[in-house]
């Protein structure tokens, strides 16, 4: 039964990470931000991997995992509400195959967890494929029905009408659907353009949010009380949802203040699962990448191939427009890695991000070897890659390309905090294998007993002189950051941080300041 689940997963995997960047591209509601595909695809994801692992073989123990990996993954408002979704599902499924019992209860459950629901969105397409489902249909009769209803949104929501363009939400879940009924029937995948080539993306300005970050995080202690913490973050912002149960809630809320959203949750239990995004910088990239963005039938002047490791990063390099070369855990890709990533990438003209110091060879033999113009920019760190990313533009050549980043590279500085592999010397103090280290720009700047402790001395160096952004990633057994959160924006209110899990094993915190 494990197997089976996972097989349908997948399919579901499959689907919206092929459809993620069109998705973020509809993303106009509730904000601007363009994450929408990039928030269902993370949710999926983390529920994939959790079912990579060991586990329960036997319907209830596999529902409550399946609730719970989704519940934890949940990324943004989208990927909050596809975790309530899945748990309605499993709920049903943990007793029967019956499709309308599993769609009735998905949609009742996504229903209310939407404090003041609004038709137009996903909620709307989950409760007509429930209702298809409840009329005889099969999964593709349901899938049917729920392409029916995402291009009616258009209609249904007046910003949605204004850009032209149908929910990214309900876009996203009928592709999840649609790869899970691929799976089940052994059905291949058709194409994203088929099922919106009349749509019209056009990188229009919509109204920001009244609020500038997205705060997502996790809380868990032994009785929780929902209504309780959700009533005293409406008085912080908007965009609320507040589900799971006594032991475990997820957060999401748009806010001026995450800060005080974190100590909330701190208050109650101990935190996780940090999210903290700028919308607004969201907002603007989203319309960058529209505006520059160069149609599939047409080769881009240029395209840039990165090496990155960790769920997180991967998704946000490909947001960026990215070829992503996974760099496992040692992060040492071959040449022949890159040069199938090279070759494989829609453009005559290439930039590569080697995002490791061991992999700026490979990358430089790969553009020796390769039949296309190949540039690099020797970048050492995953963070480093990520901010020269935000200069990267598919319309410019390669050269430009590379100048472009490089003028972004200069005001960078990077940090790290890890566990030490050997001792090491630091100001001629030695700091013991197994302790804390913290690096800043390469360099050992901390060591000691605690994560914070060497996080706050990586930060006083990467801070000492103006910074207008702050990014944080979180990676594998990564410590809870609201502490570090709360005393940033208290010391630097003018600061913007923005918290990302990437997912990077042997570094719980990359840190890069712009």
């Amino acid at each position: 039964m494990r197997a089976r689940a996972r097989e349908l997963v997948a399919g579901a995997r499959a689907a919206i990470e092929a459809n993620r960047r069109r998705i973020d591209d509809l993303n106009v509601y509730p904000v601007p931000d363009g994450d929408t595909g990039t928030n269902l695809t993370l949710t999926v994801r983390a529920i994939d991997e959790a079912l990579a692992e060991d586990g329960p073989d036997d319907r209830p123990g596999l529902a409550h995992e399946l609730s719970r990996a989704a519940l934890m993954g949940a990324r943004g408002n989208s990927g909050v509400i596809l975790s309530q979704i899945v748990r309605g599902a499993c709920d049903a499924l943990a007793e029967t195959d019956d499709l309308a019992r599993v769609f009735r209860s998905a949609s009742d459950a996504a229903y209310r967890a939407v404090k003041k629901p609004v038709e137009g969105t996903m909620l709307t397409a989950i409760r007509a494929m429930a209702e298809a489902a409840g009329h005889g249909g099969d999964l593709a009769a349901i899938v049917a029905r729920g392409d029916e209803t995402v291009a009616a949104t258009q209609a249904m929501l007046p910003i949605l009408t204004e850009a032209g363009v149908v929910d990214a939400g309900a876009a996203g879940l009928v592709e999840i659907v649609r790869g899970v009924e691929a799976a089940l029937s052994g059905r291949m995948l058709p194409p994203p353009a088929e099922h919106d080539a009349e749509l019209g993306l056009e990188a229009i300005h919509q109204e920001l949010s009244r609020y500038r970050y997205c705060t997502v995080f996790v809380v868990e202690a032994d009785s929780l009380d929902a209504d309780e913490l959700e009533g005293e973050l409406e008085q912080l912002g908007d965009s609320l949802l507040v589900v799971g149960d006594r032991t475990a809630l997820k957060v999401h809320v748009h806010t001026d203040d995450p800060g005080r959203a974190l100590s909330l949750g701190t208050a109650r239990g101990t935190i996780g699962g940090i999210e903290i995004a700028n919308m607004h910088a969201q907002a603007h990239q989203r319309e960058e990448r529209l505006l520059h963005a160069v149609p599939e039938s047409e080769p881009a002047a240029c395209a840039v191939v990165v090496v990155t490791a960790g769920s997180g990063n991967r998704v946000l390099a490909e947001s960026f427009g990215a070829a992503v070369v996974d760099g496992g855990s040692t992060m040492n890709p071959s040449t022949s890695d890159l040069l199938a990533a090279i070759d494989r990438a829609h453009a005559a003209e290439i930039v590569v991000l080697p995002n490791n110091g061991n992999v700026i060879m490979s990358a430089e033999q790969a553009a020796e070897n390769a039949s296309k113009t190949v540039r690099v920019v020797p970048t050492r760190s995953i963070q480093a890659g990520l901010a020269a990313l935000v200069s990267f533009d598919p319309t410019l050549s390669a050269d430009d390309n590379v100048t472009a980043m490089q003028e972004t590279l200069a005001s960078v500085v990077t940090g790290a905090v890890t566990i030490a592999s050997r001792d090491v010397q630091l100001n001629g103090v030695a700091v013991e294998a197994g302790k804390w280290l913290g690096l800043a720009e390469g360099e050992a700047v901390a060591g000691g007993e605690t994560f914070d402790d060497a996080a706050r001395a990586v930060l006083e160096r990467l801070l000492r002189e103006p910074r207008n952004v702050l990014t944080l990633l979180t990676g594998e057994r990564a410590p809870a950051l609201d502490r570090l959160v709360e005393e940033l924006r208290a010391a630097h209110p003018d600061l913007e941080v923005d918290v990302h899990d990437g997912g990077q094993p042997h570094y719980p915190l990359l840190l890069a300041a712009e």
